[in-house]
Formats: C-alpha cells, sequence, structure tokens
C-alpha cells in the first residue's frame, strides 16, 4: 500500500537528502515548508546550507515537471508540493498563522480527501503530539537513526585466552580465533572482534593475571604507548590506558578517534596532554597546532554584529578548555591558583604563539586541515551532516578527536540516535582509520563526588 509522507521543514534542515528517503512512496511538502525554506536560506551555518541544498533539489525536480502535479524521484516515489486545505478547520487553540498548524491542515486534509495513509515526518516532538491529538499518525526521521546507545560499539571488550598463549602474549601477540568468552548459559563462545577494537585480556587459570591489547590484522597486540606519560600525565584506569593509545598514535595510523563517556572520565583533559605533548615536550613537527571547536548550539548561528573578534565572542563557549590547561599547565594543585596573574600569562603564552587555537565550527566548513591536531569537544551537539563535514575536512597527517556524550544533549531536534557522535561511532566502526573507546561511570577521575554523581543522577 502506498503511503503519503508529509514532510516537516526540520527534517529538510537536519537532512536535505531526506525527500528521497522514502522508498516508492509519495512525499508531500506543504506550501509551508517551502515558505521556511525560502526564510532560512540565508541563515548562516549549517541551518542555512542544507535549506539551500534543499531549494536545489527542488529546483531540479521542478526543471523536470510540475511539482504540484508531482514528480517522479529516482527511488521510484513521488515528490509534489501541496497548496490545498487551507480552510480545512482545527481546534480553536491551534491558530492558523503558526507554519505548524498550517502543517497539520495539509495532514488533515489529506487523510480526509485520500485513502491512503497519510504520516507526517518531523522531528518536532511537539509536533507529534498535536497529530496524535487530531488523528494524524506522526514519526520521527528514522533513515539518520543510529542503534540504541546501550547496543551501540563501546570500542573494547573483555576475553579470556589459554594460560599458554596469555605467556607469549607480549612478545607474539594472540589470534583473535584463540581468544573466548563465555555467555549467560556458561558455554564457551568465539567473539567477532572488530578493527581496532581495545581488548583485555584474562587468563584462563589466574582471572587476577590480565593484559590489555588492540585487534589489528585478526590479532591482538600489546600496547605501544602504555609506558607513556604524556605531558606528565599517567593512566589510572583501564580506560585511560585505552584512550592514552588512541591519542598517542600518529595521525598517519590513527587519523581518527572517537571518544565517548560522561562527564568527568578525562576525555578533554587527556586529549588535551597529548596535543601538548607532541607539540611542545617533543616538537618533531608532526602537528602544526592544536584546533579546538565546541559545536554548541551558538556556533551553528551567525556570531553576531557585537563588538569584539571571533574569538572574543567565543571564548565563554571555551571556558571548559581553560579550566582543563590550567590543570596541565601547572600540576602542583597547592601552587597552582598562588599567582593567578603567571598562570593566565602561561596560558596566554600558548594562545598567542598559535600553540593551540579555538574557532567557531561552522567556520571549518570549507577549509583542508593539515598536520592539525583537532579536538571537537562536546561532539554529541553536531549533526550527522557536521560531523561528515569535520571527518572530510582531515588534510595530510591531521588528526582528529570527537569527544562527548551522547546523553547529554543540548541541540533541538537531535538525541542518542540522532546526534553526529553516535552516527559518526557506528559508520566509522570497524574501519582501520578510526579508534574508539568508550569511558565508563566507573573511570570518572574528576572528584569522588563527581563519580557518586554520575552513578546516582
Amino acid at each position: 500500500m502506498v503511503k503519503i509522507y508529509v514532510v516537516d521543514t526540520n527534517v529538510l534542515i537536519q537532512a536535505p537528502y531526506a525527500l528521497t528517503s522514502f522508498e516508492d512512496n509519495q512525499v508531500v511538502l506543504p506550501m509551508a515548508v517551502l515558505e521556511e525554506l525560502d526564510g532560512l536560506k540565508k541563515a548562516e551555518g549549517e541551518k542555512g546550507a542544507n535549506a539551500r541544498t534543499a531549494i536545489r533539489l527542488l529546483e531540479m525536480l521542478r526543471i523536470k515537471g510540475d511539482l504540484l502535479e508531482g514528480v517522479l524521484l529516482e527511488n521510484g516515489g513521488m515528490l509534489r508540493v501541496e497548496k490545498n486545505f487551507v480552510h480545512v478547520s482545527l481546534p480553536e487553540d491551534l491558530p492558523d498563522e503558526k507554519m505548524d498548524n498550517r502543517i497539520l491542515k495539509v495532514c488533515k486534509g489529506l487523510t480526509e480527501s485520500k485513502n491512503e495513509q497519510v504520516i507526517l515526518v518531523t522531528k518536532d516532538i511537539v509536533l507529534r503530539i498535536k497529530a496524535q491529538m487530531l488523528g494524524i499518525k506522526a514519526e520521527d526521521f528514522h533513515t539518520e537513526q543510529v542503534i540504541d546507545e546501550k547496543e551501540s560499539y563501546c570500542g573494547r571488550r573483555e576475553v579470556f585466552a589459554p594460560e599458554e598463549l596469555f605467556k607469549e602474549f607480549k612478545k607474539k601477540g594472540i589470534s583473535v580465533r584463540e581468544v573466548y568468552q563465555i555467555d549467560e548459559s556458561g558455554k564457551t563462545i568465539c567473539p567477532e572482534l572488530t578493527e581496532n577494537e581495545f581488548v583485555i585480556i584474562k587468563s584462563d587459570q589466574s582471572l587476577k593475571k590480565t593484559q590489555l591489547g588492540r585487534v589489528e590484522g585478526g590479532h591482538i597486540k600489546k600496547l605501544e604507548f602504555r609506558k607513556s606519560s604524556p605531558y606528565g600525565i599517567t593512566p589510572r584506569n583501564v580506560g585511560q590506558y585505552f584512550l592514552q593509545e588512541a591519542l598517542m598514535q600518529p595521525a598517519s595510523k590513527a587519523p581518527l578517534v572517537i571518544v565517548k563517556g560522561m562527564a568527568g572520565t578525562s576525555k578533554t583533559f587527556y586529549s588535551l596532554a597529548v596535543g601538548l605533548e607532541k607539540i611542545l615536550n617533543h616538537p618533531s613537527g608532526e602537528y602544526r597546532r592544536i584546533l579546538i571547536c565546541r559545536p554548541n548550539a551558538q556556533f551553528d548561528d551567525d556570531i553576531g554584529f557585537l563588538p569584539g573578534s571571533e574569538q572574543e565572542k567565543i571564548s565563554p563557549l571555551m571556558r571548559p578548555i581553560v579550566d582543563n590547561l590550567e590543570q596541565l599547565i601547572d600540576s602542583n594543585e597547592e601552587e597552582r591558583y598562588r599567582d593567578e596573574d603567571e598562570l593566565r600569562g602561561k596560558l596566554d603564552e600558548i594562545f598567542s604563539r598559535g600553540i593551540i587555537q579555538t574557532e567557531a565550527l561552522n567556520y571549518i566548513r570549507g577549509r583542508s586541515l593539515d598536520r592539525t591536531y583537532l579536538i571537537i569537544d562536546e561532539a554529541q551537539n553536531m549533526t550527522p551532516n557536521q560531523a561528515k563535514g569535520i571527518i572530510t575536512r582531515a588534510g595530510k597527517d591531521t588528526k582528529i578527536i570527537l569527544l562527548g556524550d551522547p546523553n547529554q544533549i543540548d541541540r533541538p531536534f537531535l538525541d542518542e540516535r540522532t546526534n553526529g557522535l553516535s552516527y559518526a561511532a557506528q559508520h566509522m566502526r570497524g574501519s582501520s582509520l578510526c579508534w574508539q573507546i568508550t569511558l565508563t561511570a566507573e573511570e570518572c577521575e574528576r572528584s569522588p563526588l563527581a563519580a557518586d554523581a554520575i552513578k546516582r543522577l
């Protein structure tokens, strides 16, 4: 049975390709959606870019035929613009002048005049609730959704190995076919390990014996940087050993690192420590600079016309970065804040020399970044399209580090299954160029209170 999908503007703003994602069904754009796209086409950042992309696609279809009558899509479906049903009545508490209610009118009119099933596709939860109240079926745009966070890839696994192989691990490694897990029924199973997946290996003769390794080419190999202390920082838990390994690897071997974890698990702190180690402590020329972005909602909008440079406008959003740098630059907790001017001078020197640069996310678009240690903090606030745009900006010898917590999203229309961090993690899984690790609540190192709050709140 052919279905009629009525698409809301916010779907196209997040995924302009959505018009071609409904197989051989009918796609309907209310006239209100065209008006909203027109109003957004000059907007800054991804919002404006996606609006223009959607408009260009509509222009291509207009050339092929009459959008009011319907134009065939390559996937066998049909797209048309709906200008009717302006006189369809809604409850008095849903005023006609609101764009969302104009879309509901189209849905209600189609439902009453057609025999096909009409489905409203919108990322606006409130609009989906309104639709249900009117008896209209509504759903989110599912094409870009990843699997549930509880089932997602975490980049680490715990396995058992025979004692005789365990002893030779550091010299020879272990084949992925030689390790095993035990399921709930007590049965031995051979796990399907992913390329670059980190592994905690336990001896089957003594559970107190453990080794840490990583999957590469069908073998589990020992960590190369286990004894390293980047910028004087030493790993405090298993997750940080794995994180250090991924960050310390050169861009030629690990150009993309994706790190997920709750607040306080030292994602940003450790990433900065490794960057400073590579550029200041051992300046081999591997990277030219550390570039840091935090894709908060403000970064996708025009930064405005208020006085001040771009750096001055985004500096409040970069305060968490400065907090981490203060701890790294002066590791003596008792003396660190006794002379605030001296500490500020050390930070200013790092920024004035261009060792660390901060930038608004939307200004990365269109650039090619060479020999850059690029940290995207709070990456869960990126859209999938932004994640793709960032990763494809990687130039020669650039390392991209995506950091974030998929459960702490501040951006409208994104959730734990549709954000750019989760999208990149799922689609880059198994790539030899992508290393991933999820830090657990037990690995919080901020403070005893922070660790306890993560578990309880």
